[in-house]
């Protein structure tokens, strides 16, 4: 007497949207930000760098101040493990500081402009420039 099947259309309308909405993330503004995931795999390869330069993770947390530190730690971890398995040695970071005759000079002015102030106005103060 009752009918208990829906109509076929409405199972194929049914299927295609679930197929439809499996494949979300692959629509471009709907998934995670890239440049997140970027600065997180950066982070992670400046901690993996510390532990490898024999640096401790505090002083990668204190040289790296806008990394993510979770990130840090993690990346830090991962290559600790990994040099322990592979018992590999780490290799000391040894930085110079160039000496400033190898960066070029900037020219120098001759002169002030007439256009900026150097001085501070007083609140009060109305003065002309001609």
């Amino acid at each position: 007497m009752y009918r208990l099947s829906p109509h076929p259309s409405l199972r194929v309308l049914a299927l295609s949207s679930l197929l439809l909405l499996t494949a979300c993330d692959k629509i471009p503004g709907l998934g995670p930000d890239p440049r997140i995931a970027q600065r997180e795999e950066e982070a992670k390869a400046i901690g993996g760098a510390c532990r490898h330069a024999l640096r401790g993770v505090e002083d990668c947390y204190t040289l790296n101040p806008k990394a993510n530190k979770a990130a840090i730690f993690a990346g830090w971890k991962d290559m600790d493990a990994y040099m322990r398995e592979n018992k590999l040695e780490g290799t000391p970071s040894v930085i110079t500081r160039t000496e400033k005759s190898d960066k070029p000079e900037k020219p120098e002015r001759s002169g002030k402009s007439a256009d900026v102030e150097t001085e501070t106005r007083e609140p009060g103060s109305n003065r002309n420039r001609s």
